[in-house]
């Protein structure tokens, strides 16, 4: 997707800075599309932060001081961590469920010469090194409500600002309401956001996390969100609905896991997102949502998404935002997750959407409102903002996961996974009829999804 030069980034920050001061003075209802705003004078709030879409990079990043090891079959734990420890390592973390170490290097010694060592060594099956994955977001930093196109979409214009308005077309939703007449989803079905963390004092959100949850990026029980991206996630998935105020989960009744994987930056080691996984798994998650990734291929992240699956969860990850093939890991792991990509207002693939044989399904993904922390969004800012990318996308699918297994909690996650990929409208059928590597099986259907007549 282009991005807009510097001055045109700063004049549309100043008007939207003028937007913002105008919405924090009315309610944070939603108005009809093609509403005249009238502008007050802006007041001054915090900077607007402009990220571009997500790219191939040139090198490879991982942990300079850390890596991954696991031992061979039948090698016993005891002896293992003692062999560990025997070659000096300053620390030596076992993440449990999967039988992998994740091992901080020695002072001077390199990772790849930490590697070389103990590939040398008979009793240890894998060393990797422990790579870093990205969230997939494309935020737009706009901090007021509007209404919620991708859960019921009547056609009409979209206003995000007087000067980025977009005609939208009836029916590109993903058919919530229609679906809520059939399921609301049960307090007893959890999704986790395995993300930059959640606010838990979010007015939308405080009455639906199960509790502080998991930080793996700074190793202790409260994973509060230090960034946005989590809170937007877990919004889009499962905020407060029918409380006249904020916003609609797609999730109406299912409540909220967090499990912190990134830091305050918005990346995070596949360390931690492997540890989340684990965690998340046995700590009652019945859905994971992963909105980032990373296009290295890692045997124990894949590992990771077994494991959960084997436990009866349901993963839903963002197929990333470079615009190009290759769908990004964990994404990409087609026998345990579900692969999402991006659709937009009039149901076309959007342009930054991440393509290939992996998609499975669609969702939309651009211009999608959600809650975010009222630090980030500055005091006298609604707690909301709208933000594009694979990763709003992602959550829209775990909501409805969720809902499936409310409804139908004997269903298995394969068949939870064939429900949502099979009641798929086929958007791109004009050009693409059938699956396809842009849209999967097509952007999802709750109405279809969650009907009686489909599952029984």
């Amino acid at each position: 997707m282009t991005m807009p030069s510097r001055k045109t980034l700063r004049a549309s920050a100043a008007l939207l800075l003028a937007l913002c001061a105008w919405f924090g003075t009315v309610s944070a209802g939603p108005q009809r599309p093609g509403k005249k705003i009238t502008l007050t004078p802006p007041r001054q709030s915090r900077g607007f932060r402009f990220e571009k879409p997500m790219t191939r990079r040139s090198g490879v990043v991982y942990a300079r001081d850390r890596v991954l090891v696991r031992f061979r079959p039948g090698v016993d734990e005891t002896y293992a961590e003692g062999l560990l420890n025997s070659y000096g390592f300053p620390a030596v973390h076992a993440i449990p469920g999967i039988g992998i170490y994740a091992v901080k290097t020695a002072a001077g010694v390199t990772v790849p010469e930490t590697l070389a060592m103990l590939r040398r060594n008979g009793d240890i099956e894998l060393a990797r090194p422990d790579y870093r994955a990205r969230l997939t977001d494309l935020p737009n930093d706009t901090y007021f409500a509007s209404y919620q196109y991708a859960l019921r979409n009547t056609g009409g214009v979209l206003v995000i600002s007087p000067f980025l308005q977009f005609q939208t077309t009836a029916g590109a939703d993903i058919k919530a309401p229609e679906a809520w007449d059939f399921v609301k989803g049960s307090a007893e079905t959890v999704i986790a956001i395995l993300d930059t963390g959640v606010d838990r004092t979010h007015p939308d959100l405080a009455g639906k996390v199960v509790s502080p949850g998991r930080d793996f990026a700074n190793d202790d029980e409260d994973a509060s969100d230090d960034h946005w991206h989590g809170t937007h996630v877990a919004g889009i998935a499962a905020a407060d609905t029918n409380n006249a105020a904020g916003v609609a989960g797609v999730a109406w009744n299912c409540r909220i896991l967090p499990v912190k994987v990134t830091d305050e930056t918005g990346s995070g080691w596949y360390s931690w997102i492997i540890d989340g996984i684990i965690w998340a798994a046995d700590h009652g998650a019945d859905v994971i949502n992963l909105s980032l990734g990373d296009l290295i291929d890692d045997p124990f992240l894949e590992d990771a998404c077994r494991y959960a699956h084997g436990k009866g969860v349901v993963i839903v990850a963002s197929a990333g935002n470079s615009g190009t093939s290759g769908v990004y890991y964990p994404a990409a792991y087609d026998d345990y997750v579900l692969a999402v990509a991006a659709s937009d207002y009039n149901d076309a693939i959007a342009s930054f959407s991440t393509f290939g044989p992996e998609i499975d399904v669609a969702a939309p993904g651009v211009w999608v409102i959600g809650p975010a922390p009222q630090e980030y969004v500055g005091s006298g800012a609604l707690p909301y903002l709208f933000a594009s990318g694979t990763s709003m996308a992602a959550p829209h699918v775990a909501g409805l996961a969720a809902l499936i297994r409310s409804a139908k909690p004997g269903l298995s996650v394969d068949d939870i996974m064939k429900v949502i990929r099979y009641t798929a409208d086929d958007i791109n059928r004009a050009t693409a009829p059938g699956r396809d590597d842009h849209a999967g099986f097509g952007r999802i259907n709750m109405a279809k999804a969650l009907a009686p007549y489909i599952i029984r």
